[in-house]
């Protein structure tokens, strides 16, 4: 019996495309509060219209990441002290309870994923590479949240730490700022591999807030 050929998988937009670009801009911190978007130079770089780029940012400013500005065009969002407190209280409501779920789910593999993201911020974090490093963390944090199988919690979740991508790169411009995120990672794991589950919690919460007295 002959199998059919698996079915391509499916082209990505422009619009998307344009999309998942200005994301990474402001994972990696190159774009930053205030500054200002122009969607001429990123349809150029993009090899597009301007078209798929403005509704890109325009699905970007529904979520909250980046403004409008009249005469002035789109720029990325600076939240206040108030809007990146509630943002963090928001995550600490739905982490904390997402890893309590998730700390029995854990298995070996979980943790070697873990433990090759914990290795690679170490080796990262005197190079000052922290686009690399920002993406080794997400990956780090989201190993522990998706084991929890709880994939509407994480889409929460991931929404905010969207909200927060351009400041979470003013964090880690510090060299002190990113041997501490290394060291409260550690921490997590070890309680998480003792299945000390209020300590792990605990350190999270402890994490998280360094992150809010810094940015605040």
């Amino acid at each position: 019996m002959t199998s059919s050929p698996a079915s391509p998988r499916p082209r990505q937009t422009a619009q998307q495309h344009a999309l998942d670009h200005v994301r990474s801009l402001l994972a990696a911190g190159t774009l930053k509060p205030d500054d200002r978007i122009r969607q001429e130079q990123l349809a150029s770089q993009l090899g597009t219209s301007v078209i798929p780029v403005r509704e890109a940012l325009k699905t970007l400013q529904a979520e909250g990441l980046i403004r409008y500005v009249p005469h002035r065009g789109f720029h990325v969002t600076r939240l206040s002290v108030d809007e990146l407190t509630e943002t963090y209280l928001i995550r600490r409501l739905l982490e904390d309870e997402i890893v309590r779920i998730a700390a029995d789910r854990l298995e070996q593999h979980h943790f070697d994923v873990l433990e090759e993201s914990l290795q690679e911020m170490e080796r990262l974090a005197p190079e000052g590479d922290v686009a690399a490093m920002i993406e080794a963390n997400r990956r780090f944090h989201f190993t522990i949240f998706e084991a929890a199988d709880r994939p509407r919690m994480v889409d929460f979740i991931r929404i905010l730490w969207q909200t927060t991508d351009s400041y979470r790169s003013m964090y880690y411009a510090e060299l002190e700022a990113r041997e501490r995120v290394n060291h409260e990672h550690r921490s997590i794991v070890e309680a998480l591999a003792a299945h000390d589950v209020d300590r792990a919690v605990h350190e999270l919460d402890q994490h998280r807030q360094h992150a809010v007295i810094d940015l605040g």
